[in-house]
């Protein structure tokens, strides 16, 4: 009997800890050959519209899709199948699992990338995302400090309050993309922007980006200075972003990067590749959003479900 699963469900089985373990484990897993992903396809119809991505983790036995709508009602559910014998085993509600799950990657991302002393985070960008990813990046190093930028000042004090509660550490709302840039060990950009949030001069040497907002090819949180600074440019999926990261597509196409140097997360998580060369260098972490880090969730899920006796059954 398959499992409807609520976002009340999601978030009280799904904890960051968890998950950035679970994430982690599926891009290890993808790396060693046990998984693969399919990038994300997606159908405009007048206002709105359908999107879909799909993946399969062989060491976990499970496949999956998410699908989800755009517009004002727009709805987000994974569907999370047997591999052994295609049988549904749940459907959840995925608005927060997605929010959860790009947090984790970039929790991921940052224990892999991050030096390991990092303490002081900035966060650009002041939506529900941008509380996933300063609790993952939290959960993976020892951060002493935070703060937050958004254009909107009663959004980034909101957020300020909000975290400091949340995390027990100091958040402090910043009162420009530069103070939140400036000095800080790991950043994080998380928004819809269509042009650059920050100026890449601003980085500190031995810092770590987290772009993790611009999975479209018309949006572009990054300049070509942040770019040609980092030595080290990992993705979480190279044919995703050619197709979605609008930084990396838009350097590319003007001369300034070479596809030939964005690696995957995948083979540093493996092994196969460094996260960093050395403590002054700069790294930069794009996250377009993987089908493969939902079925990873959905099914992390759905076995805390099975032990607890939550759910609704359905079919």
């Amino acid at each position: 009997m398959a499992l409807f699963l609520t976002e009340a469900d999601v978030v009280r089985l799904f904890p960051m800890k968890e998950a950035v373990s679970a994430v982690e484990t599926a891009f290890r897993r993808w790396g060693e050959g046990d998984a693969t992903n399919h990038p994300r396809q997606r159908l405009r119809v007048q206002r709105s519209g359908l999107q879909l991505m799909a993946a399969a983790d062989a060491g976990l036995g499970v496949m999956g899709f998410k699908a989800y709508s755009t517009g004002p009602q727009g709805k987000f559910l994974v569907h999370l199948y047997s591999m052994a014998g295609g049988q549904l085993l749940a459907i959840l509600e995925a608005n927060w699992l997605g929010a959860i799950r790009t947090g984790a990657a970039s929790g991921v991302a940052t224990r892999h990338m991050a030096r390991q002393d990092a303490s002081v985070v900035g966060v650009i960008g002041a939506g529900f995302q941008a509380r996933t990813q300063l609790e993952a990046v939290c959960t993976v190093r020892p951060v002493k400090e935070a703060r937050a930028y958004s254009r909107h000042e009663e959004r980034r004090q909101a957020f300020a309050q909000e975290m400091t509660v949340h995390l027990g550490i100091p958040v402090r709302a910043a009162a420009s993309a530069e103070e939140c840039v400036r000095d800080a060990d790991i950043l994080v950009t998380i928004t819809n922007s269509r042009e650059p949030v920050f100026d890449g001069r601003w980085l500190a040497e031995g810092a770590h980006v987290n772009a993790a907002g611009g999975n479209h090819w018309m949006r572009r949180e990054i300049d070509e200075t942040t770019i040609q600074r980092s030595s080290t440019i990992v993705a979480d999926s190279v044919d995703d972003a050619r197709i979605e990261c609008g930084e990396l597509i838009w350097a590319a196409e003007r001369g300034v990067l070479r596809w030939e140097r964005v690696r995957e997360l995948r083979d540093v998580v493996a092994g196969r590749l460094p996260g960093r060369a050395g403590p002054l260098d700069i790294t930069l972490f794009e996250s377009q959003g993987l089908a493969l880090e939902d079925v990873a969730a959905a099914h992390h899920i759905y076995q805390r479900a099975q032990v607890e006796g939550v759910g609704q059954p359905i079919l």
